[in-house]
């Protein structure tokens, strides 16, 4: 898969831009704040409909507009899909495949397939559990776009609950009338809670074994990566995400569980921590409140990683998801976009070149630099300079 144009309106830093993009690597490069960013950032959006650097839609809006467009043709084996995101202040955003009429946004999902890293992916190592919970939620939507909707109820759905929990809590009881709503609540809840949680199995399913085999091409294999599920269905888990037990092991895990069965595991660990929810005025049972624990050679990453080691376990996670895009469509021409923003920087020259090998077969790589000569050889492609507010050839270097 890759982008063959893409076109900027009022996104960001630009009035507007226009790539011509093709197959290979396209390197943009110019000094921090001029908006590089802003292009991987785009980019990114078609294909998730979310920021990796911001969680609300205004800051997208170049400062004093009120709407802004992203526009791509998209080339995925042999079909091309030209999509328009509208993106409106205060309302809620439009999409255009092939120039049909406005349809829901989420109807994008699974046109576009990026993996972007960034700078902001340590999170996923170093973060609260949160980062690690979008991690898994994300890539689920990737490769099973319909589980947006069950992502979108679940979210409703809790917060309708702490709602009811919270009004509880001021009475200082519960009432008949709340007894009967948390019932029902709690069903709703325990169903979309077992969607998400059976979802998010099948992703570390997909996972597991090209982390470890990432983390190894990234380093001299003298540590594995792991990942471990732990989920307040069966444990407590505290806000720094620490639990009683962890979700990896035996067949009869939670993760081989159905989603019937979730769903029953779901409802009795509500019904369990019932009163200790009325008492702090919100739900702590569920995926929102699970963790996803990273290992290396068996010891918790957070907290004991070094920062190269930290770098690239997070990288390893996204050459993860982007192995599990792979084997999800093996088609010629299918593989996700791969984004490398401004990662080169923060690696050594050993790791640099070691990342440059692992994704030097990506059918399109674009890499994102402040300074040009961070970028591995083999990965310089074609160069784009940045500027504030344009994006422009790189002039030659003397004597090429």
């Amino acid at each position: 898969m890759y982008i063959s144009h893409l076109s900027l309106t009022d996104f960001r830093s630009y009035a507007q831009a226009d790539l011509e993009l093709s197959p290979g690597t396209t390197v943009l490069v110019g000094a921090n704040g001029v908006g590089k960013t802003n292009v991987a950032e785009a980019i990114g959006y078609l294909a998730t409909l979310s920021s990796h650097r911001v969680t609300s839609d205004a800051a997208l809006l170049r400062f004093g507009t009120e709407r802004a467009l992203v526009r791509a043709q998209v080339v995925r084996t042999t079909q091309t899909t030209s999509v328009e995101l509208e993106i409106t202040r205060g309302k809620t955003n439009r999409v255009r495949i092939n120039r049909a009429n406005p349809v829901r946004s989420r109807e994008i999902l699974g046109i576009v397939r990026t993996v972007l890293f960034a700078p902001e992916d340590l999170s996923l190592v170093k973060g609260d559990p949160s980062s690690r919970r979008r991690f898994l939620d994300d890539l689920l939507v990737v490769l099973q776009p319909h589980q947006a909707a069950t992502r979108s109820d679940y979210e409703r759905v809790l917060r309708q609950r702490n709602a009811l929990l919270k009004s509880a809590r001021a009475a200082g009881k519960l009432t008949s009338n709340h007894e009967a709503t948390l019932d029902v609540w709690d069903q709703h809840l325990a169903q979309a809670g077992a969607r998400v949680l059976r979802g998010r199995f099948d992703v570390l399913s997909q996972i597991g074994g090209p982390l470890a085999a990432a983390y190894a091409s990234l380093t001299d294999g003298s540590k594995i990566a792991a990942a471990h599920y732990r989920s307040t269905v069966v444990s407590d888990i505290d806000d720094d995400g620490d639990a009683d037990i962890p979700l990896d092991g035996p067949p009869d895990t939670l993760l081989e569980a159905t989603a019937s069965q979730l769903q029953e595991r779901i409802l009795a660990a509500l019904a369990a921590k019932r009163q200790q929810e009325v008492e702090r005025g919100m739900t702590l049972v569920g995926p929102h409140r699970d963790e996803l624990q990273l290992t290396l050679g068996g010891v918790p990453a957070k907290g004991y990683a070094s920062h190269g080691e930290t770098w690239s376990l997070a990288l390893s996670m996204r050459l993860a998801s982007y192995q599990a895009m792979l084997d999800d469509d093996p088609r010629p021409g299918a593989g996700p976009i791969l984004i490398l923003d401004d990662v080169f920087a923060e690696l050594d020259s050993d790791r640099r070149a070691r990342l440059a090998k692992v994704v030097a077969d990506a059918e399109q790589v674009l890499v994102t630099a402040a300074v040009g000569a961070d970028v591995p050889d083999s990965l310089k492609g074609h160069v784009l300079r940045v500027v504030p507010g344009r994006i422009e050839p790189a002039p030659e270097e003397p004597g090429a």
